[in-house]
């Protein structure tokens, strides 16, 4: 069951609770009562670390691929009037 960060506006109470995803948000203070409890935005619990199938798979999907150099002209003939030579 997933973990869900909840604050008052009114009294600055501020609590984690264990919900279903189908259960209905709470909207009264267990400190003081009023209807000011409220879900707060928070931060992912978990990140893709390691070389598991996220680094192998899927972690440099977006990158562009590498342009292919061009070849230099070969100076096999050995010759000094080759301009590719000199």
């Amino acid at each position: 069951m997933p973990i869900y960060t909840y604050k008052c506006a009114s009294c600055g109470f501020a609590q984690d609770e264990m919900q279903k995803m189908s259960d209905a948000l709470l909207t009264v203070c267990p400190s003081c009562g009023k209807a000011d409890y409220a879900k707060q935005v928070t931060a992912a619990g978990f990140a893709l670390k390691g070389t598991g199938w996220y680094a192998t798979d899927f972690k440099d999907s977006g990158s562009k691929p590498a342009a292919a150099k061009p070849e230099a002209p070969s100076s096999a003939c050995g010759t000094s009037a080759c301009p590719a030579c000199n």
